[in-house]
């Protein structure tokens, strides 16, 4: 049997050589192969490119592995995966959670592999991964020896692979809850119905970070299960935590019993009616923090998303004491970060407060960014301080 090749056009060739791993269902030239297969991956003169997953039914119809012309069986991808471990080892501290496989950025493109104490939780987002689940689920038990691992293919993305959105256990055991620590305070984690696959993994740093600046008075907005409010609670006089949500209050509260910390306060708010609401009765706080849903899921949602992020931006600068602490985060990959900067300049502004950026930060280092592939930076979170 003819292995299994795809030809792209030379927009496609130079879309690789620049360093993107997508190619794109217009630059497909011909494809003699299978739905999920790995192929060879040539240029119109013949000239092989790499090796790559391959998929009939989604717009990216070429997810580059490796530039390498080696074959992708149970060995390669046990080598990137435990490649992928070893960085973990290096930089993830303080943690019990956290993601091991970040899709492209670790060479395993539509892979997520996040850990939640001894489960793992994993994410087959194309057809390739998809169809080799089962036996990355084998290597995972073999590298990790987890008590369980729930596949959460619920994402939407899934759909235009031609894919179902499911959730099942696809080995051993998980319970309802997982209980893990992250920076020293334990959370509830369910990883069947939780948000992403099970908590956000993302903005673990950026928690601990903000605790540094942390004192007196906080208001957490959109504060899911309380990871802001109480990770600096310590810190703090008193932390209000709010979000519409709510699971998301009850989370929180959970959480907060699981801690017994007594500081802090959740309850079920609108963010955009409480930051206009305290400015008009001139309450002050000694920090604000901004950690919302992404305002622009695509390119045509940026107008929409900047009036929004300016909105909440201007008003919680206008809360804060002099000297006051504003950390404010973007998830939406369609905002990059001059764009933020220049929003939040502009909220100053227009909120008449002088205010200086003493932190610029990303994602937390165990979802690293591939320099060449922009779509795998997408958390901006910028800690600023009001004068």
């Amino acid at each position: 049997m003819a292995e299994a090749q795809v030809v792209i056009t030379q927009r496609g060739a130079e879309r690789l050589f620049a360093g993107h791993l997508w190619v794109y269902r217009s630059d497909i030239r011909s494809a003699e192969a299978s739905p999920g297969d790995a192929v060879r991956v040539c240029d119109e003169r013949s000239r092989f490119l790499g090796r790559a997953f391959y998929s009939d039914s989604s717009q990216i119809a070429i997810r580059l592995i490796t530039r390498e012309d080696v074959p992708i069986d149970r060995d390669f991808l046990a080598a990137r995966i435990r490649a992928a471990a070893a960085f973990r080892n290096r930089v993830v501290e303080n943690t019990q959670v956290c993601r091991l496989v970040y899709g492209e950025a670790d060479q395993l493109p539509s892979l997520i592999v996040d850990r939640y104490a001894d489960c793992l939780a994993i994410q087959t987002l194309s057809q390739a991964t998809e169809r080799r689940k089962i036996e990355i689920a084998e290597i995972l038990q073999e590298i990790f020896s987890p008590r369980g691992i729930v596949e959460r293919n619920d994402p939407k993305v899934r759909l235009l692979e031609g894919l179902t959105q499911k959730v099942s256990l696809l080995a051993g055991e998980v319970p309802p809850e997982v209980i893990a620590e992250e920076n020293g305070v334990r959370f509830h984690f369910d990883l069947f119905k939780g948000q992403k696959t099970g908590g956000f993994l993302d903005q673990r740093e950026n928690r601990r970070a903000a605790a540094t600046y942390a004192s007196g008075e906080v208001l957490d907005c959109f504060t899911y299960n309380g990871g802001f409010a109480l990770t600096m609670a310590s810190r703090c006089q008193q932390v209000e935590a709010i979000d519409l949500s709510p699971a998301a209050v009850e989370a929180g509260r959970r959480n907060q019993a699981l801690n017994q910390i007594a500081n802090v306060s959740f309850r079920e708010a609108n963010a955009f009616d409480v930051l206009k609401n305290y400015d008009e009765q001139g309450r002050r706080f000694d920090m604000v923090l901004l950690d919302p849903p992404a305002f622009a899921k695509n390119r045509a949602s940026v107008p929409a998303a900047r009036r929004g992020y300016k909105e909440i931006n201007l008003r919680a600068l206008k809360l804060l004491r002099p000297g006051g602490y504003l950390v404010t985060c973007s998830c939406s990959h369609h905002i990059p970060e001059h764009l933020f900067l220049e929003i939040l300049a502009e909220a100053a502004n227009d909120a008449r407060r002088q205010s200086v950026v003493v932190d610029r930060r990303t994602q937390a280092r165990d979802h690293p960014i591939l320099l060449t592939v922009p779509e795998t930076h997408y958390l901006k979170c910028l800690i600023v301080r009001a004068l």
